[in-house]
């Protein structure tokens, strides 16, 4: 499975941006994709997952109320969409999907990553 973000990009306080991955190759062995992100000198962490052919969704309290994960109909490319963006979401954030489910939020449960995009906020 091969995934590819896009969507980078510097905004300001307050801002929104919109992320998107597309996923390829045998994505039928994949039960869940989500995002995590990854601030410099801190550990990778869990922002949001959902069940690639399902409606259930999971969400960092970080992030709640502000960011939404999406998908196509095929499940093959999912969204985050990030509003009222804070200077502390300032990261590279990386797709990730894992095969079977549920959803979990621990890095090493995921088996395929992308190369991961940055985001920048400013104050």
């Amino acid at each position: 499975v091969q995934l590819v973000e896009s969507g980078r990009g510097l905004v300001q306080a307050g801002g929104s941006l919109r992320l998107s991955c597309a996923a390829s190759g045998r994505t039928f062995s994949t039960g869940v994709m989500g995002w995590f992100r990854q601030a410099p000198e801190k550990e990778r962490e869990f922002v949001a997952a959902l069940i690639r052919t399902g409606s259930s969704t999971y969400y960092a309290d970080s992030v709640k109320g502000r960011f939404t994960i999406s998908r196509d109909n095929a499940g093959n490319t999912i969204y985050l969409q990030m509003n009222s963006l804070k200077p502390e979401d300032t990261a590279v954030y990386y797709c990730a999907a894992r095969a079977g489910l549920p959803i979990v939020t621990t890095v090493g449960q995921y088996q395929y990553w992308g190369q991961g995009t940055q985001v920048t906020v400013s104050s």
